[in-house]
């Protein structure tokens, strides 16, 4: 029996990767593993960011070049271990821009100033809705004149989820 090199149906099958191409081993220090799986990780996330803008009235000529790319991590996610996304359930918050179906991005870490759109735990159920103090009372305010205002009281069981950030709004 022979020992060592290369025998007949051994190994992965080429191109069975997640890039469908061949592959080479590289050694990597140990106490670089992490820093380097997260930079490959990070410049899969990165789109294509073209420099010119589109126009919403009359169409300009395309100025077809690339500017860079773009991670939406940088442009949504300011605090990424205290961010989660949560989707958005129901009408209430449409004058928000806030549709059934929208995914949120929310942050643990962002302080719930009077006009934040929060995410509250209320007596068990959540909910997505403006935050308001006013007179020593703070009230969660749909965007839609089809809900009532919730004026949060002391027996209430209340949690502050996070501040949502941003929507991601499909067409």
């Amino acid at each position: 029996m022979t020992r060592g090199g290369k025998r007949e149906g051994a190994g992965r099958p080429k191109g069975s990767n997640h890039y469908g191409e061949k592959t080479r081993p590289v050694r990597i220090p140990v106490s670089q593993v992490d820093r380097i799986l997260r930079f490959v990780k990070e410049k899969e996330n990165q789109l294509p960011l073209y420099a010119c803008g589109v126009s919403a009235g009359f169409p300009s000529p395309a100025d077809d070049y690339l500017e860079g790319v773009l991670d939406l991590n940088t442009h949504l996610i300011r605090e990424p271990s205290a961010t989660f996304f949560v989707r958005a359930n129901g009408e209430s918050m449409i004058g928000a821009g806030i549709h059934d179906g929208d995914l949120l991005v929310v942050d643990r870490s962002a302080q719930a100033k009077d006009g934040k759109v929060v995410i509250v735990a209320l007596n068990g159920e959540l909910t997505v809705k403006r935050f308001r103090k006013d007179k020593g009372q703070s009230w969660l305010m749909p965007e839609n004149s089809k809900f009532q205002p919730i004026l949060l009281k002391e027996e209430d069981d209340t949690h502050l989820w996070g501040v949502v950030t941003s929507v991601i709004h499909s067409l």
